[in-house]
């Protein structure tokens, strides 16, 4: 079976699925497109004209992160959802919340005065609260196993530590176990050579040109 993803270099949904096809040891491709300009192509497989697209044995055409990624874990051994039904839809929810948290990140990186990059971060830190009540012992979130929903967040918590770097985008010391969970996520091999090796300077670009806030505080720093 012939995997291709089709995404952008920033894209923190096609990392999820490229996390999983790590893992997993999945052989598969990846094509970059810019989406101010994508090719004629691509409007026929993407019928929302968003990323990621998994294309199969370049026939078929998968789209929407999370079934891209359930699509992944069902046609390659060794499950990375929980057996149990209960459990697994318990997974499924919090991978939603995970987009949620995404939506706040946003508004973080696009925040044009510190007052309002406060907001959006008390938003954020809410929901990390909420992943704070649920929290095991870990590593991870289901315990000892790397499963779809850690996937989901990884890609989150690696933006949050790099702008942890400038500025605090939440609490650690108040958040151990997301603390402790996004430490553990991020050393991983699979996660770390999840994105192409210009990541972090071209993310901070992106953040510079999106947020007056931030900017200054990179150069501060």
């Amino acid at each position: 079976m012939e995997l291709e993803l089709i995404s952008f270099k920033l894209c923190p949904f096609v990392q999820r699925s490229v996390i999983t096809l790590l893992h997993k040891q999945v052989p598969h491709t990846i094509t970059y497109i810019d989406l101010n300009s994508p090719p004629a192509w691509f409007s026929e497989i993407s019928p929302l004209g968003k990323v990621p697209v998994l294309r199969v044995d370049n026939r078929h055409a998968i789209f929407e992160s999370a079934v891209i990624n359930e699509f992944i874990d069902e046609v390659t051994p060794g499950r990375m959802h929980p057996e149990d039904p209960v459990r697994r839809a318990i997974n499924r929810a919090w991978i939603e919340f995970a987009s949620d948290c995404w939506g706040d990140h946003m508004q973080i990186t696009s925040a044009p005065e510190e007052a309002k990059f406060r907001a959006h971060r008390a938003a954020l830190e809410a929901k990390l609260a909420r992943l704070e009540q649920v929290l095991g012992d870990g590593p991870f979130f289901n315990g000892d196993s790397l499963a779809l929903v850690d996937t989901a967040f990884a890609p989150l918590f690696m933006r949050l530590e790099m702008l942890n770097r400038f500025v605090s985008t939440y609490d650690r010391e108040t958040l151990p176990r997301v603390a402790a969970w996004s430490d553990a996520l991020l050393a991983l091999p699979e996660v770390r050579d999840s994105v192409v090796p210009e990541f972090e300077k071209l993310y901070l670009a992106t953040v510079r040109n999106r947020s007056d806030y931030l900017d200054d505080c990179l150069d501060a720093a």
